[in-house]
């Protein structure tokens, strides 16, 4: 019985690391490119489009102001950059502080759609009377607790003139350093663009969107007649439809959002539970397709990747755990020295699984936060300090799978009242 238990266990580890073996191959790759300084060549004085960043608040007076007036000062020709706010369900001087920062504001008050996803459409639709979608060259689409850098719009435009329909950006935080829970997402986003989308640029693959800082083209938002993703995490829904369609996702290091980051750990649940659920939604609807894609698709490997990305493989550790405790617990009615044994030999190989899995996402940890360590906000003890806690809060995601698997969750937003520039 021992002997199928270990095996078991070698199995379910073998899986893991043969299907997530390429993105091993991403962080050395990225690692040796960034090292030698690795810059993609664009062109000189590329062509100037327009644009138009698209904002969607909720009860965010504290900060909308702060996005607004960064956007208001890009070194990029302001009359070619139009914004608008949506003041969503707002109770609050939203729309307010918006208007007096210099963005066109509309409003929506619908308690039945709720959700960016929906203020988005909302959003687009009321542009769509004034004009056609494809009138600008692409859509901004921002959070609207971000501070973005002055280059921002310029170099989303240089990479914009290379032919991508869509395009993120690098996600730097604004409170890296306010506590360990903030910190921990803050190196979760900059892993996912430095050891994700950019070797997934530089190898000629789809990137992937991450909720905000990102750019779509109008001609795909009139294509897509507005935005029709409205699942809990319509940033991963939107990024599987572009891996199907053959829509390419591009990646721009040097556009840098700052995004301010929960800090109580209530928050941290809730939002969390909302992207856990939103993954297993995408999941459900994508997943044999993008299989599919994965041998017929226009971009097979980017299919591929994607489905990686949204697949529940947490439920498959956290089968494991279960199905040795349930071996440990039927051995406990066996004679005393045989239980003993049997319970000692499952409770090393678990604690040996928990200490590997720490010493690996520590690891991870430490790589991103060396090799950023100059884009990080925060001292040297605190930028080291909570490279250790980095596992820590990656181990709650255990606990919020299995909650997200049964429960009833719904959007909800998240308060900012940052107000410091990064």
């Amino acid at each position: 019985m021992l002997y199928q238990i270990n095996h078991f266990n070698d199995a379910i580890g073998l899986f893991l690391f043969v299907i997530y073996l390429y993105q091993v191959f991403y962080t050395v790759y990225a690692a040796v490119k960034h090292t030698r300084g690795k810059r993609r060549v664009v062109k000189k004085n590329p062509p100037l489009h327009r644009f138009a960043a698209v904002i969607c608040a909720r009860n965010e007076e504290n900060v909308i102001a702060e996005l607004i007036g960064s956007l208001k000062t890009q070194d990029y020709p302001g009359e070619l950059l139009d914004i608008y706010v949506m003041a969503d369900n707002c109770t609050d001087n939203t729309a307010a502080a918006a208007r007096n920062a210099g963005a066109t504001v509309f409003e929506r008050f619908n308690t039945e759609r709720v959700g960016k996803g929906y203020a988005l459409d909302d959003l687009f639709a009321l542009l769509r009377r004034a004009h056609p979608l494809k009138a600008y060259d692409a859509f901004l689409v921002f959070d609207a607790d971000n501070i973005v850098d002055a280059h921002f719009v310029s170099a989303m435009n240089e990479t914009f003139c290379e032919g991508y329909d869509v395009i993120t950006c690098y996600r730097n935080s604004k409170n890296f350093g306010a506590n360990w829970i903030s910190a921990s997402y803050s190196i979760w986003f900059l892993r996912e663009s430095r050891f994700l989308n950019y070797p997934r640029m530089l190898l000629g693959t789809n990137c992937t969107i991450s909720g905000t800082g990102f750019l779509i083209s109008g001609r795909i938002v009139e294509k897509n007649h507005g935005w029709p993703y409205f699942l809990l995490t319509e940033d991963i829904q939107f990024s599987a439809v572009c891996a199907m369609n053959g829509w390419r996702i591009g990646y721009c290091d040097q556009a840098i959002v700052y995004d301010e980051q929960p800090t109580s750990f209530r928050q941290s649940w809730r939002q969390r539970m909302r992207w856990s659920k939103g993954f297993y939604q995408v999941n459900g609807r994508y997943a044999a397709k993008l299989a599919l894609g994965c041998f017929t698709g226009k971009r097979r490997f980017s299919c591929y990747d994607m489905l990686m990305t949204i697949a529940p493989c947490m439920l498959l550790t956290i089968t494991a755990l279960l199905v040795n405790i349930f071996f440990l617990l039927s051995f406990l009615t066996r004679p005393r020295f045989i239980a003993i044994y049997v319970c000692k030999f499952i409770l090393r190989r678990i604690g040996l699984g928990v200490l590997k899995a720490y010493v690996v996402l520590a690891a991870y940890a430490l790589l991103t936060v060396v090799t950023e360590w100059r884009r990080i906000a925060a001292s040297p003890v605190k930028k080291l300090q909570y490279v250790l806690a980095f596992p820590l809060f990656m181990f709650t995601y255990v606990p919020i799978s299995l909650a997200a698997l049964v429960s009833k969750v719904e959007w909800k937003p998240i308060r900012h009242t940052s107000v410091e520039r990064a």
